[in-house]
């Protein structure tokens, strides 16, 4: 998730590795902070790599800043990831959320699609925290108020998050019929 957040940020526009971590600890940091330590070995694998470059620009009174930019490589590096995600960037929300906030880069619609579908399939499948030899539990079935406190929630975030892939994946279907 550092990975494709720092490309993703870094293909919007060039930042400075205070600003990188901010905008990162926005988008996940809720999940997993993102402390020095992780940032800044990750953004030294990727200027080893080739995927981002840093420049010095004379600060106002204070120091040279040093200001990252993805390379072209990078940018196909992180098309790449994005057209193509590990299955765990499907399955696990918090690295799907991280996907998806940098989705649009994909500009071409059918490949935009191709993801949330993958993302709905996954929703669609029969699944539960609690479960009875692979059978998920009914909430009614459940006497622990918290446990099912946890059930209602999850059932409900997942509801609506299949409702807008539905209606995003309708959206990006017409668009690209649109295109041919």
């Amino acid at each position: 998730m550092l990975t494709l957040s720092v490309l993703g940020f870094l293909a919007e526009r060039p930042m400075h590795a205070y600003e990188l971590r901010r905008h990162i600890s926005d988008l996940i940091g809720h999940n997993r902070p993102v402390s020095d330590g992780a940032l800044y070995p990750a953004i030294n694998r990727l200027r080893q790599v080739g995927y981002v470059e840093r420049r010095s620009e004379p600060g106002d009174s204070a120091p040279a800043r040093h200001i990252l930019s993805i390379t072209a490589e990078g940018r196909a590096e992180l098309l790449q990831r994005l057209a193509h995600p590990k299955p765990t960037e499907i399955t696990d929300g918090g690295a799907f959320f991280t996907l998806l906030a940098f989705l649009s880069q994909l500009t071409d619609p059918a490949q935009q699609a191709a993801v949330l579908q993958q993302r709905l399939d996954f929703l669609n499948q029969p699944a539960s925290f609690f479960s009875r030899s692979g059978t998920p539990v009914r909430i009614k079935d459940v006497q622990d108020p918290y446990r099912k406190g946890m059930l209602i929630m999850a059932r409900a975030a997942q509801q609506a998050e299949r409702a807008w892939l539905g209606e995003k994946l309708r959206e990006l279907r017409e668009a690209s019929e649109g295109d041919a």
